[in-house]
């Protein structure tokens, strides 16, 4: 979902930036409440920025001007919110533009509110929702962390149409189209990732020091 650089207009460029701003900026005063408040949630919030940077570091070709990847998003939203995810995300998506040529600084902001943003947004409610309604906490971080996923290549879909809109059927048309292409890679990737992220939170469950401070930011205890 990288939009790469100097492939958006200026103007988009500089909308999304502004849109994204106020976002990465709460998240920055949620990360240091929460490290003000629970020091040991540190490590958690490092294996949630490593599984993100790692995630969407997985890049396959997709549409011209963009690219197919996991995101890694879903478990940090889900065990500390989603505005906790746009500075995160940001973090890795500066990373990867400066040292893999992956996305671009010009189309940062893009990218943070279609990754960082909107994906963690989505992962978080799904959590919520699949809790709400009975599902397992397994089957709630799968639909988090997959639908999050899905969403953000929603979004990227909707930035590239709003940039490129079709000769003939105009932004409506553009949305099918560049959302098509990027279906045939993301539904397979997005239902990886939401199994991926099932194990992991598993796994970090189970380490001694870790497992009541997910179970705590995530909501699964008072």
């Amino acid at each position: 979902m990288h939009i790469m650089e100097g492939y958006l207009p200026p103007l988009h460029c500089a909308g999304w930036f502004a849109i994204s701003v106020p976002f990465v900026l709460a998240g920055a005063r949620k990360v240091r409440k929460i490290v003000a408040e629970r020091p040991g949630a540190r490590l958690t919030l490092a294996a949630a920025g490593a599984f993100a940077f790692v995630l969407s570091a997985l890049k396959m070709p997709s549409v011209t001007g963009s690219c197919s990847h996991p995101t890694g998003t879903g478990f940090g939203a889900i065990v500390f919110g989603p505005s906790v995810m746009a500075l995160l995300g940001t973090i890795v998506l500066v990373f990867q533009a400066l040292l893999m040529a992956h996305g671009g600084l010009t189309t940062l902001g893009a990218n943070v509110f279609s990754m960082a943003i909107v994906g963690p947004w989505v992962s978080w409610l799904m959590w919520r929702l699949a809790g709400r309604v009975g599902a397992s906490i397994a089957v709630a971080v799968f639909l988090g962390a997959a639908l999050g996923d899905l969403a953000t290549y929603a979004t990227t879909s909707v930035q590239l149409a709003l940039a490129y809109p079709d000769p003939a059927s105009g932004f409506l048309g553009a949305v099918v189209k560049f959302g098509s292409i990027y279906a045939v890679t993301q539904i397979p990737l997005a239902i990886a990732e939401g199994l991926l992220t099932v194990v992991v939170m598993n796994a970090l469950s189970r380490r001694a020091g870790m497992a009541d401070e997910i179970r705590v930011l995530s909501g699964e205890v008072a």
